[in-house]
């Protein structure tokens, strides 16, 4: 793994008036991805083990990956441009006769999901974390206020 990547874990999952924030960053630091309701909530049914009736669209997309023979790797938070967010997913496909990696564009939400989903690493580029404003101070204002 190059050096211009950090791999971050999810500090918390925020309800907001227009959807949900994702709190997220390595230990020094915390940034928000504002995301809609509905990949906001099943990442934290994902995070919280919450047991589902029926499968989620990254239920499915992980069980056609099974079903492919592909693996996630891992998932890269690249770019962000006017606080739009980019991501790739990292996958291997292998059979019995090669192995190869192939990367796919991706909306961080969905990338997040399916890396939590199949317990994969979700890095940050250096450039994405250096760009965003530090939210740790108000992250723990939030998780103090709700403690």
């Amino acid at each position: 793994m190059q050096n211009d990547v950090l791999k971050v874990t999810i500090k918390g999952v925020m309800p907001t008036s227009n959807g949900c924030a994702i709190f997220l960053g390595p230990d020094e630091k915390t940034f928000i991805i504002y995301v809609d309701t509905q990949i906001g909530n099943a990442i934290s049914m994902i995070i919280n083990d919450v047991q589902r009736e029926r499968p989620m669209t990254h239920d499915l997309i992980s069980n056609i990956f099974v079903g492919l023979g592909v693996s996630l790797q891992r998932v890269i938070i690249n770019d962000v441009r006017d606080r739009t967010f980019f991501a790739r997913i990292i996958l291997k496909m292998e059979n019995e006769v090669d192995s190869k990696i192939c990367e796919i564009d991706s909306r961080p939400s969905d990338a997040i999901a399916l890396a939590l989903h199949d317990e994969r690493p979700i890095y940050v580029s250096r450039k994405v974390l250096d760009a965003e404003e530090d939210m740790t101070e108000l992250l723990e204002r939030i998780l103090k206020e709700q403690g």
